[in-house]
C-alpha cells in the first residue's frame, strides 16, 4: 500500500512566494535577507494554521543557503538546502516548547549555541509553541536571547503571544500573522484540486474556506476529508453533508417566509432544521449572518464584502432586491437580541419560535405604528 501524505504536508510551502495570505511578512523577511539586516531573534505569532512554522523554516533555510536566488528564495541545490530538506541539517534545529519547557532544556540549548556552524553562516533555532516555556525557563533564556553569538539566530513561534513575558517580547522582532482570507484559501484549494485532478465546485471550496476560519491547515484537512467521503469529487452538497453545515437554502427559505409574513412556513422550516440535528443557537447565528449578507448586498459598493461563491452570491443579490435596508436592520436587531438571550433561556425552542414570529410580524407592526 502506497504511503499517503496529507495535503497539509504534501503542499506545504517551501518558498516565500508560495506562502498564502502573508505577503507583507514574507516581503519584509526577504528584504531583511537581501539587505543583511537580520534580527538576532524573531517572534512569529498568530492563530493556528496560518504559516508561522512554515515561514520560520523557509527563513532558516534561506539564511543558510549558499546560492540565494534573485527573488531571495533558497536554491534547493546547495549542500545546506539539501541537508535541510533531508532532515539532517546540524545548523537548523527545531524544538517544541511544549516538550522542552524546563530550565534544564533551555540550559542545554544555551550550551549548543556557543558552537559555530559547520556549514553555512548561521545556526538557527526554531522554538515552536514558545509560550509553553515555564517562567524560570524564560528567565534563563533572557541573556542569550539579548546577546547571542553572531552566528546564532532564534525564531520563536506562538499562538498565544499574551503568555510571553514582556522582557522576551522586547528582545524580539515581532511579526503578527493574520487569519487567511476566505478567497485566498478557496483559490489555493482550487489549485490543489487541479493538481490532484479532483473535480471541485467553487461553492463547495468556499464553504470549506469559511469553515476553516482563517486557518489554511484546517481547510486542507477538511479538503482531504471530503475527497475521502466523496471518492474524488468535491460538491457543495457533499461539503454541507460531511461537515454538518446548515445549508444556505434553509436561510433563503426562512427569509422568504419572513418577507412574505408567513409564520407557519418559518416554524415548519425551523422544525426541519431541528430534526436534522442542528442546534437552535447555530440557526440564530446563521440567520443573523444571512441577514448581514443581504444588508451588504443593498449597496453596490459593499458587495465586495460578501464572501460567497458565484452561484450563492446571485441568490443573495436577488433576495436583497426583495427587501429594504430599514427592514433588514430590524431583522438583525431581533436576531441579535435572541442570540444574547439563548443560553439563559429555559425553553430555547420557544425562544427561537417567538423570534421567527416577531420577524414575520414586523411589517404589520410598522404599519400599525404609522397609523397611530
Amino acid at each position: 500500500m502506497e504511503n499517503y501524505i496529507v495535503s497539509a504536508r504534501k503542499y506545504r510551502p517551501t518558498t516565500f512566494d508560495s506562502v498564502v495570505g502573508q505577503l507583507s511578512i514574507t516581503s519584509t523577511l526577504k528584504n531583511a535577507i537581501k539587505s543583511e539586516h537580520l534580527a538576532q531573534a524573531f517572534l512569529f505569532c498568530g492563530p493556528r494554521g496560518v504559516g508561522k512554522t512554515t515561514c520560520a523554516r523557509i527563513l532558516a533555510k534561506t539564511i543558510n543557503c549558499s546560492n540565494v536566488s534573485d527573488k531571495i528564495e533558497p536554491c534547493n541545490e546547495c549542500e545546506s538546502c539539501k541537508s535541510f530538506d533531508e532532515g539532517r541539517s546540524l545548523n537548523i534545529q527545531e524544538l517544541d516548547g511544549a516538550s522542552n519547557n524546563s530550565v534544564e532544556d533551555i540550559r542545554n540549548l544555551i550550551d549548543q549555541v556557543s558552537f559555530a556552524p559547520q556549514l553555512g553562516s548561521h545556526k538557527i533555532y526554531i522554538l515552536d509553541e514558545v509560550h509553553m516555556l515555564s517562567s524560570s525557563a524564560f528567565n534563563a533564556f533572557l541573556k542569550t536571547l539579548e546577546e547571542p553569538p553572531k552566528h546564532a539566530i532564534f525564531i520563536l513561534a506562538t499562538t498565544e503571544k499574551h503568555k510571553i513575558i514582556p522582557t522576551i517580547l522586547s528582545r524580539c522582532q515581532i511579526f503578527d500573522f493574520n487569519r487567511i482570507k476566505i478567497n485566498d484559501i478557496s483559490s489555493h484549494l482550487a489549485g490543489i484540486a487541479k493538481m490532484e485532478k479532483v473535480a471541485a465546485e467553487e461553492d463547495g471550496l468556499n464553504i470549506i474556506a469559511q469553515k476553516a476560519d482563517g486557518a489554511l491547515r484546517d481547510a486542507l484537512s477538511m479538503f482531504d476529508q471530503i475527497i475521502s467521503f466523496s471518492g474524488g469529487t468535491i460538491t457543495y452538497k457533499d461539503v454541507v453533508e460531511n461537515l454538518n453545515i446548515l445549508d444556505y437554502d434553509y436561510y433563503f427559505k426562512v427569509t422568504n417566509s419572513i418577507l412574505s409574513n408567513n409564520i407557519g412556513d418559518s416554524l415548519l422550516l425551523f422544525n426541519e432544521v431541528l430534526n436534522n440535528g442542528f442546534d437552535g443557537h447555530n440557526f440564530i447565528n446563521g440567520l443573523a449572518e444571512h441577514i448581514r449578507n443581504l444588508l451588504v448586498c443593498q449597496d453596490a459598493s459593499t458587495i465586495v464584502l460578501l464572501e460567497a461563491g458565484a452561484t450563492i452570491k446571485d441568490k443573495y443579490l436577488a433576495q436583497a432586491k426583495a427587501s429594504n435596508t430599514s427592514q433588514l436592520i430590524h431583522f438583525l436587531n431581533i436576531t441579535t437580541k435572541s442570540d444574547t438571550q439563548y443560553k439563559a433561556s429555559k425553553n430555547q425552542r420557544l425562544l427561537v419560535e417567538v423570534m421567527l414570529m416577531e420577524l414575520c410580524s414586523i411589517d404589520s407592526q410598522m404599519a400599525e405604528k404609522k397609523k397611530s
